[in-house]
């Protein structure tokens, strides 16, 4: 995926009230710009760190741009603008990027499923059945660890789409975890136990049903981003 139009170099000053994030350019002018991440963003900003923003020409939004990248605390860069990963996921699928996943004919975004009502990221066909596949975004590092980590804040909403996944398991349906480490320098993902226990457990509940779980790492620089490796996970087990 190539970053156009191109980003712009900044520095950040502030990130507030969750979607809103002050930067400095290079000329010195100080500007506002959305901050596209719900989460909390542990581990993955800077104040006077570097960002990257795309900037909108649409003369009706209210901000100018739009925050995609963020130098961490520990010197890696973090793809932040969390919409990115489901197109990520998508062109790695249609290029056969993601080995486990290929050699599907069919593939629908965002459909309704599950008792509780929920949307699948994919769904996937293939001639023995369909494959169910839930994304998330993974941004959490720390120092002196190439190991990222998910969640980065409590997150009842990602439990339910494991609660989702295991009850397709037990059906004998196909469900898949897929993490896409939108962060430079790891290579495992493991979950934030010290984060949100609740969200490990059911993880670690939903792979006992039979529910796979699959991380990828990306390529990441200003220019372009896009899935290039798998990534192994670890402490799944109880």
């Amino acid at each position: 995926m190539i970053f156009l139009p191109a980003l712009e170099e900044a520095r950040l000053i502030k990130r507030y009230k969750r979607f809103l994030a002050d930067i400095e350019l290079a000329s010195g002018e100080q500007i506002t710009i959305h901050c596209p991440n719900t989460g909390s963003m542990f581990n993955c900003m800077l104040e006077g760190g570097k960002v990257w923003f795309s900037r909108s020409s649409d003369p009706k939004r209210k901000l100018p741009g739009t925050w995609e990248i963020a130098e961490t605390p520990q010197g890696r860069l973090a793809c932040v603008n969390t919409g990115r990963a489901n197109a990520l996921v998508e062109e790695a699928l249609r290029a056969e990027r993601i080995a486990e996943l290929a050699g599907f004919h069919g593939l629908r975004r965002e459909v309704a499923y599950g008792e509780e009502r929920s949307r699948i990221d994919f769904l996937l066909e293939y001639p023995e059945g369909p494959a169910y596949v839930e994304v998330k975004s993974v941004t959490l590092g720390f120092a002196d660890s190439a190991v990222a980590a998910f969640p980065d804040a409590v997150t009842q909403r990602g439990a339910k789409h494991l609660r989702e996944l295991a009850s397709l398991a037990r059906q004998g349906i196909r469900a898949v975890q897929l993490y896409c480490v939108n962060l430079s320098g790891v290579s495992a993902v493991r979950t934030a136990d010290e984060i949100d226990w609740a969200y490990s457990d059911a993880l670690r509940a939903a792979v006992a049903e039979g529910v796979e779980v699959l991380a990828y790492g990306v390529y990441l620089d200003a220019e372009q981003i896009y899935i290039d490796r798998r990534l192994e996970v670890v402490g799944l087990t109880r």
